[in-house]
């Protein structure tokens, strides 16, 4: 099957893989998972105590994947897990994982912030109006598809 995508299609998904190879390119650089690595970053966002839920929700990620890399991280000694309320595993960095964050993800928060900085306002304000939307978009359109053949579209 031959379908044809727009020139901006191609060159934003282009642009959008590229930059998912940086940060995957960090993450090994850093002997990190990208989940390992988003759970650390998240940390450092949140701050201790998030929950897996949050993590999982906030990137978009299967539960699943992250358990697993939680699982690996706190084999480790990066973090620890302290239960809440029923079944949710609020996490927290260890003095070990303190550490590590501090030599490898803090710098990355800090080179996102550079590069923020090195826009104009206006751009980077512009480049957040226009991301939402274009998430609001998808959105949309997914929720009005139906991806699942043999469901209900509302099931």
């Amino acid at each position: 099957m031959k379908v044809k995508h727009g020139r901006e299609l191609i060159e934003f998904n282009r642009n959008y893989k590229e930059l998912d190879g940086i940060f995957h390119e960090i993450a090994q650089k850093m002997e990190l998972s990208n989940s390992a690595f988003s759970i650390l970053y998240t940390l450092v966002e949140f701050g201790g105590g998030c929950l897996q839920k949050d993590i999982a929700d906030y990137y978009s990620t299967s539960r699943q994947t992250i358990n697993s890399s939680i699982k690996n991280l706190e084999e480790k000694g990066i973090i620890s897990l302290e239960k809440g309320k029923r079944r949710e595993q609020h996490l927290y960095l260890t003095p070990k994982g303190q550490a590590l964050v501090q030599e490898k993800i803090v710098p990355v928060v800090e080179m996102e912030n550079r590069i923020f900085a090195a826009m104009e306002p206006e751009e980077s304000r512009e480049l957040l109006r226009l991301t939402k939307k274009l998430v609001s978009l998808y959105r949309k359109e997914v929720d009005a598809q139906n991806f699942y053949p043999g469901k209900e579209e509302n099931g």
